[in-house]
């Protein structure tokens, strides 16, 4: 195999940005030569490729050596597996599932047949900003860490945006609301940086800006191993909104915020200068260091390029679909928390929450009336 053939499955907001970029010619030795949606009307538009309103008619067809998956979250799992039984290989949106008992599943799938390669796309590992704060923190500038923080509320979302598909901010059809759909690709870096953490304390708010039944307001606290501490705060409610990250560790402090990264250094380790210190009120000298980084364009191509190379060369996935499951347990965990109103320790009980997520859904009453909401420039919310 010289070339890759991609069939995309959903078309959607995602679905669509990914037909844009591959169409493009934005990834090499890859061609896009299926698309899928359950909706009919949409497909005209993307001939002559070939189109099917079954994605697991265009699974079968032999057309395609892998896929896209693009769909609502609960078919992700379904699909992701049919896939992989079939010997494609897999890129999945996030979240690779809508809870973490799925994930298990799809990924127990993958684990039959390895050959094949499984990715997930959370293109925010090839933000520089990112890749830069995890090379510091992995060459121990930053020290150890003992506390993180990030208040991440620019996710500002309209009724407009709730209404726009039958799908959204429902228990049945997303399995939850701002966690397990904006926040994941901030709670993949979050655990991609610092690792998870121990136990999760959430307090979530459903519906508290909207008219749905979800969450849209959460705060939550976290705990690690080596006992350092953190907090996460998010929102679809709040306008104008935060975005700010902030990592402490024993030498220094890094800030993400306003597309900077700054870094107040420590002279020396906080702890041993505390402990050799002979003056009740002295601190560390500090240097005020920026640090400088550059903004990729199309981080979506980037990964799929990566999916590409795996598939031709085996070069190493940037976001290996298994390590999507670790987003997912943070969404459901500080959620699940919430609701029973204890601290969870990690890793959390995925039949567990399943129950419970079942409970939620036999429970909906929410009947939504969809309107269709068109012409409207969506890439904008990737940059967090």
């Amino acid at each position: 195999m010289n070339k890759v053939r991609l069939g995309l499955i959903g078309l959607g907001n995602i679905g669509q940005h990914h037909f844009g970029y591959l169409t493009a010619g934005k990834v090499s030795r890859a061609e896009l030569v299926a698309v899928s949606d359950a909706v009919a009307s949409k497909l005209e538009r993307y001939k002559p490729l070939k189109t099917f309103t079954d994605a697991e008619e265009l699974i079968r067809s032999g057309l395609v050596d892998a896929v896209i998956i693009a769909t609502p979250h609960y078919q992700h799992t379904s699909l992701g597996i049919t896939a992989l039984q079939h010997g494609l290989h897999v890129m999945v949106e996030k979240p690779i599932s809508a809870h973490k008992a799925d994930a298990e599943r799809l990924i127990a799938a993958h684990k039959k047949n390895p050959k094949v390669v499984f990715a997930g796309m959370f293109q925010l590992r090839t933000e520089q900003r990112y890749v830069r704060i995890r090379k510091l923190i992995q060459s121990g500038e930053l020290g150890e860490v003992v506390r993180m923080s990030w208040i991440m509320t620019d996710w500002f979302r309209t009724e407009a945006y709730y209404a726009s598909g039958g799908w959204r901010a429902t228990w049945k059809g997303e399995g939850g609301g701002v966690l397990l759909n904006q926040c994941l690709h901030n709670l993949d870096a979050m655990q991609w940086l610092l690792g998870m953490p121990a136990r999760v304390r959430g307090f979530c708010q459903l519906g508290r800006f909207h008219n749905i039944e979800v969450e849209d307001n959460v705060s939550a606290y976290l705990e690690y191993p080596n006992r350092a501490t953190g907090t996460f705060v998010s929102s679809t409610g709040e306008a104008p909104g935060t975005n700010r990250f902030e990592i402490v560790g024993t030498r220094g402090k890094l800030l993400l915020e306003a597309d900077q990264i700054s870094f107040t250094r420590n002279d020396a380790d906080m702890i041993e200068f505390s402990r050799t210190a002979r003056l009740g009120f002295a601190k560390p000298e500090v240097w005020q260091v920026h640090i400088p980084f550059e903004h990729v364009p199309n981080t979506h191509a980037i990964l799929m390029q990566n999916f590409v190379n795996a598939i031709l060369d085996g070069e190493p996935l940037i976001a290996p679909g298994e390590e999507g499951i670790h987003s997912v347990e943070l969404a459901n965990v500080i959620l699940y928390s919430s609701l029973i109103g204890q601290t969870v320790e990690l890793p959390m009980d995925s039949s567990a929450y399943e129950q419970k997520l079942n409970e939620l859904i036999a429970a909906s009453r929410t009947q939504k009336k969809v309107v269709e909401v068109v012409g409207e420039d969506f890439t904008k919310s990737f940059r967090r």
